[in-house]
């Protein structure tokens, strides 16, 4: 079992002088064979630290205590405010300059927490950074999580005690007496060091060196900074968008009983049954463990024959709008800076793409009254107006490019409509001729390609019978042979290799694509064939996001990116800098990689974010 020194930084001369945090002129020394093997040998001195706080908001809370590491094997804690126990007041004004030190690289999991919740304390965290959160998840996108807990008993055989076991019933780990505190907290300075070792060994072994130093690391910078800055949200709006859903909901409940003939809890799945099945008598579609299934597949299906289905599809909607957003949203304000500041998540889709927590606001509707009601309550500051910047048909563009299909590729290079186009393929009418309807029926076929839909799934999304499903995939294969050709080959690779990768080589492994069952094996295929697109558009945006930021900087703009979804961008800019941001924008957007096909961007703004959009 390895032996690993965890100790109280104190605040005393005689242990000044040894336990010292680390400055930018300390280099470490060559170690003898019975010490700790330096874990930075052959390279620039390498801090390793850890922040304890009040909460988890690294925006709202406060710092307790800093966790050190300079080598395997032995780390410090520093308490910076614990109740009622000796703290190092001066530690972090001591360590500013250490922390702010471009040559000295950090090491971390989960830095861009710590980073921000250090910005409180005026500190800005410089240098390169070896974050093994991130490093884990490049590994193996697939694992459900990258906690330094998991990541330590997968990488190192080590259990770690896990942070609810020594926090108790304390409201605070300042609470903590300085003994466990030291415990606990030192081991996560210790292990990230130990983890930095194995990790990006690992990630230089597996050709992801380039995609962390190049994409990931940089990104932590850029979402730091943009949940630093937030977003505002104005409070009076969304507070009667609230009153106005609840007028709507009482409305659609006071119908569905009507139509029902009784009152019932429309939330309770059970109770539903009973009116659905019961009461109306209509026919149960599936069955699940604990009875009839009243998913939205199924009231869907129902609402064909009759109008209560419909119904409770509505009020489901407007149910979830108002207590996701309406009536959450008011609360995550910030007091103090006004803004909602939601968390970007490096480490959560496999495909490498972004997502956003506490509050989600990639899941906002885009179309629909309600959908652009709330995103009317994001504005931008005084004097400000908001950008909002979209890749056209980007996933179609990629695929396009992947595939080297002539339809697709020569579709882009003349800027043609790509479902107009597809609809004249499935149909064999002229372009003038392509209807709303048809062009919706080739939009569907389009996007359900990307995706390995089946001719089941496509029945299903256009309400036509599989056979004729069928027909229209058949038929897009006759025109586009170089997607269907991509489709194979990909599975192939997959089945030989046991992964898929993007075309920055993110890699995603598809463990089940030889698998004896067939509906693993389908679904594997299908994400086969999907994570390459969807995975270079991930990475696409994120390119675009690291150049557009270094051009402001460079420029000394004000502008700021607020929000990132999935393949847009909401920039917050100032009146005077908005025809020269919507130019930076789109060059470094359209720019971010050269593909076969050109990339398009379509921008819009306004004083709030569906006027923008």
């Amino acid at each position: 079992m390895k032996t690993r020194q965890y100790s109280l930084f104190e605040d005393s001369p005689e242990n000044e002088a040894n336990q010292q945090p680390p400055t930018a002129s300390q280099k470490q020394k060559k170690p003898e064979n019975d010490e700790p093997q330096s874990s930075y040998s052959g390279r620039p001195a390498e801090l390793s630290f850890d922040i304890e706080a009040t909460g988890r908001s690294p925006i709202s809370d406060s710092v307790v205590g800093i966790s050190l590491c300079r080598e395997t094997g032995k780390a410090f804690y520093v308490p910076i405010r614990h109740t009622a126990s000796p703290n190092v007041s001066d530690a972090l004004a001591i360590l500013k300059d250490t922390l702010e030190d471009e040559s000295i690289p950090k090491i971390g999991h989960n830095l861009k927490y710590d980073m921000l919740i250090v910005r409180q304390e005026g500190i800005h965290v410089k240098g390169t950074l070896y974050d093994t959160m991130l490093a884990s998840y490049l590994l193996n996108p697939n694992k459900p999580g990258h906690s330094l807990e998991d990541v330590a008993i997968e990488y190192l055989m080590h259990k770690k005690n896990p942070f609810a076991n020594v926090l108790g019933k304390r409201s605070s780990f300042s609470e903590v007496p300085l003994d466990e505190a030291t415990r606990y907290a030192a081991e996560d300075a210790e292990l990230a060091m130990e983890l930095r070792n194995i990790l990006f060994e690992r990630l230089k072994t597996e050709d992801l060196e380039r995609l962390y130093f190049d994409i990931e690391m940089p990104l932590i910078y850029i979402l730091a900074d943009m949940e630093e800055a937030g977003v505002k949200v104005d409070r009076k709006i969304i507070e009667e968008l609230s009153k106005e859903l609840d007028r709507e909901l009482d409305v659609l409940q006071a119908r569905i009983y009507a139509i029902a003939g009784e009152t019932f809890n429309i939330n309770s799945p059970k109770q539903l049954c009973k009116i659905l099945f019961d009461g109306l008598g209509l026919k149960p579609l599936k069955k699940t463990k604990t009875g009839y299934s009243t998913g939205v597949d199924v009231l869907e299906e129902l609402a064909k024959v009759h109008e209560l289905p419909g119904e409770i599809l509505n009020y489901r909607t407007l149910h979830k709008l108002k207590t996701t957003y309406a009536d959450t949203l008011p609360r995550l304000i910030n007091e103090r800076t006004g803004r909602i500041h939601t968390s970007f998540n490096q480490t959560v889709t496999a495909t490498g793409r972004l997502s956003s927590s506490d509050p989600n606001l990639q899941n906002i509707p885009v179309r629909g009254e309600w959908g652009t009601r709330i995103r009317e309550s994001f504005i931008a500051d005084d004097g400000c107006v908001l950008v909002s910047a979209d890749y056209s048909q980007i996933e179609l563009r990629i695929l396009a490019h992947i595939s080297g299909d002539p339809g697709l590729a020569d579709a882009f290079k003349s800027d043609i409509d790509i479902h107009t186009k597809t609809a004249v393929e499935l149909f064999g009418v002229p372009g003038s001729s392509v209807t709303g309807e048809m062009r919706r029926v080739a939009k569907i076929v389009n996007f359900g390609v990307i995706y390995g839909m089946s001719p089941y799934g496509l029945s299903e999304a256009l309400g036509i019978s599989p056979k004729e499903a069928g027909t229209y995939i058949d038929q897009y294969f006759k025109s586009h042979s170089g997607v269907r050709d991509y489709m194979k080959s990909t599975i192939e690779t997959a089945k030989e290799l046991g992964y898929v990768t993007t075309l920055l080589g993110r890699k995603r492994p598809i463990p089940e694509i030889n698998n004896a069952s067939a509906n693993s094996r389908q679904q594997s295929e299908r994400l086969a064939i999907n994570t390459p697109i969807q995975g270079t558009a991930a990475d696409l945006i994120k390119i675009a996001m690291i150049n557009l930021w270094k051009r402001i900087r460079e420029k000394k703009l004000k502008s700021r990116m607020v929000l990132q979804i999935h393949d847009e961008l909401l920039v917050e800019t100032p009146e005077g800098e908005l025809e020269a941001i919507k130019e930076l924008i789109k060059r470094e957007m359209e720019n971010a990689l050269t593909l076969s096909v050109p990339l398009k961007v379509d921008i819009g703004w306004g004083k709030n974010w569906a006027e923008a959009h």
